[in-house]
C-alpha cells in the first residue's frame, strides 16, 4: 500500500513506489552520459580538441590511465596503461556493469636539486569511470599487471551473452 505524500498542493503528489525509481541512479553513469553529451556538442561545431585537454594539465594531456575495451561472446577485455604506478597504489571496483579504476603515480623523490628540461611524465592521483555496455558477472573478474599494463578480463553475464536462435521454415 503505497503512502501519498503533498506538498505544495494536489499537482505535486508522489508516492513512495516513484521516489523508489531514483535507486537506479548512478553518479559516474551520469557523470559519463553528461561528457560524452558535450563532448559531441563541440566536436559538431569544430572545438573537440580544444575543449578535451582544456582542463587537463600540460598541453596535449589526456584521459589516464589511457585504454582499450574489446569484447567477444562472452567477455570484455580491458587494457589500461598504467606505466610507473605500483600495484600498491593501485584499486580496481565494479558496481554493476561499472569498473573504476583509481590510484596515484608517485613523484619522484630526491635529495638533491634538479635542473628540468622537460616534465611530460605527470604524477598524482588518478581516477577513471568505464561504463560496459552490458551487465557483468563481477565475481568472475580477473586482472594481471604486467610491464606497466593492466590486463582486466570481465564476463559477461549470461542473460548479456549472444543466443543462438533457431528458424523453423514451415
Amino acid at each position: 500500500m503505497g503512502h501519498t505524500r503533498t506538498t505544495d498542493g494536489p499537482e505535486s503528489t508522489t508516492t513512495q513506489k516513484e521516489d523508489r525509481v531514483m535507486i537506479n541512479w548512478n553518479l559516474f553513469r551520469e557523470m559519463d552520459s553528461l561528457r560524452r553529451e558535450m563532448d559531441e556538442i563541440f566536436r559538431s561545431v569544430g572545438a573537440g580538441d580544444l575543449v578535451e585537454n582544456a582542463f587537463m594539465p600540460g598541453p596535449g594531456a589526456r584521459r589516464f590511465p589511457r585504454l582499450n575495451l574489446r569484447e567477444d561472446g562472452d567477455h570484455y577485455y580491458l587494457y589500461a596503461l598504467l606505466p610507473g604506478v605500483d600495484t600498491d597504489h593501485l584499486d580496481m571496483n565494479m558496481v554493476g556493469n561499472t569498473l573504476t579504476l583509481s590510484g596515484e603515480r608517485m613523484e619522484e623523490v630526491s635529495e638533491q636539486k634538479r635542473t628540468w628540461h622537460r616534465r611530460e611524465r605527470g604524477a598524482g592521483k588518478f581516477l577513471r569511470t568505464i561504463e560496459l555496455p552490458a551487465e557483468v558477472d563481477a565475481r568472475g573478474v580477473k586482472a594481471e599487471f604486467r610491464n606497466g599494463v593492466l590486463e582486466v578480463v570481465i564476463p559477461k553475464a549470461e542473460e548479456a551473452k549472444p543466443k543462438r536462435i533457431d528458424i523453423k521454415v514451415k
